[in-house]
């Protein structure tokens, strides 16, 4: 399908509102599959440790396939990686449901390998479709989709698990991650002025001192938004004694206003000098949040429910912007995508073990220092100024 390129403008939004579902797509398996936990340790026979095992084996494909996802991006274009993966996604999570726990484990690590290559090629379409004062705003709306795919899921899962069986659960999402991939196929189109890169200059652009800076610090980022994402709930239930579903109200209204601060903060890149900029201040207020949540550990709970909803909020929101930065630092942009979601993948899956035992071991305080810590970590890896950022070509 030839696009003329006075349609181009309307024709963006069709790629973006593509590449959105096929994001939350992709978090509905990651971040949805949990919420079916008690049905799966159920349907497998496995222990608490197993189904953790079971769980993370999609994380664990992800993160072996993020980088070479998004060169192939770089060099094939964004459509034909998108649909490769949808369809191997979908096809993984149809084996899921046909065997016994190992083979469901294999077929998981594979769904993670196929459907890396949605978070580096959506996102390169949206840095190759939007013009620079919009592209910020335009991946905080494909940001915000995973954690709304994740709620969608969620709510859906669980009844599909509990009413059908965890079968007909993977079959559901293996039907909706085709249909998308489906959409993929037909829909996103590389624009006109497009550029492509060579595999040589692959290893340039994962030796960037300055996109290693970036990745590094987004995997610090994550530490505080994944130590609230994990234990939040805990926190509040558990070790403070709020009823469960008080606490996972909180916990829900700190993922929406997160999503929505994801566009805000879009906007507020698009219009400052640099991405990085509201990075720096994010980091900072996020560090602080959780200095003050530590403070009032054992403060009244409504104290520190009131300063812990909006301090989770900020430790989502900075997401998009951190990978629009990492996609104008190295355009076409796929290729560093990969790299920096492979810092984020490997802290998401470290961070909630990791934050689990010291707050056991040591104390909730000393867990939410270290989120703290690892903000101000963030912090003074931004400092050193980064370049300035490297456009695609793009409409006039």
């Amino acid at each position: 399908m030839a696009l003329r390129r006075s349609a181009a403008p309307r024709y963006r939004w069709v790629v973006l509102a593509v590449g959105a579902v096929a994001q939350g797509t992709n978090a509905a398996v990651f971040l949805g599959l949990p919420a079916i936990t008690p049905q799966l340790r159920a349907h497998f026979g496995l222990s608490l440790p197993q189904v953790g095992l079971l769980l993370g084996a999609v994380n664990l494909g992800t993160m072996l396939t993020l980088v070479l996802w998004g060169a192939a991006a770089d060099r094939r274009g964004e459509r034909l990686v998108m649909a490769i993966g949808g369809f191997g996604a979908a096809l993984c999570l149809a084996l899921a449901a046909f065997d016994g726990p190992v083979v469901a484990g294999l077929a998981l690590v594979g769904v993670g390998m196929f459907g890396a290559s949605v978070n580096a090629a959506s996102g390169r379409a949206v840095l190759t479709w939007f013009p620079a004062e919009r592209r910020g705003f335009a991946m905080g709306l494909r940001q915000t989709a995973t954690p709304l795919g994740a709620a969608l899921a969620a709510a859906v899962l669980p009844v599909i698990a509990l009413q059908a069986g965890v079968p007909v659960a993977f079959l559901a999402l293996a039907g909706f991650t085709g249909f998308v991939a489906v959409a993929v196929a037909l829909l996103v189109r590389e624009p006109p002025w497009a550029v492509r890169s060579g595999r040589g200059r692959h290893g340039i652009v994962l030796k960037d001192p300055a996109l290693i800076r970036l990745s590094t610090a987004s995997g610090l980022l994550v530490v505080p938004q994944f130590t609230a994402a994990a234990l939040m709930v805990e926190l509040l239930h558990d070790h403070r004694g709020v009823a469960v579903g008080l606490a996972a109200g909180l916990f829900a209204a700190a993922q929406v206003a997160g999503g929505a601060g994801r566009l805000v903060v879009g906007v507020w890149s698009d219009r400052s000098a640099t991405r990085v900029q509201p990075l720096k201040v994010l980091s900072v207020l996020v560090a602080v949040g959780f200095v003050l949540c530590a403070a009032l550990d054992q403060a009244p709970v409504w104290l520190l429910a009131t300063v812990l909803v909006p301090t989770a909020a900020l430790a989502l929101s900075w997401n998009g912007v951190a990978i629009t930065a990492a996609g104008e630092l190295a355009p076409p942009g796929g290729i560093a995508l990969g790299m920096q979601n492979t810092a984020n993948y490997l802290s998401a899956t470290v961070t909630p073990p990791l934050a689990g035992w010291v707050a056991v071991t040591i104390g909730w305080p000393a867990a939410l220092l270290m989120a703290a810590a690892a903000a101000v970590a963030a912090r003074v890896l931004l400092t050193v100024p980064f370049p300035a950022r490297q456009l695609a070509p793009e409409l006039p």
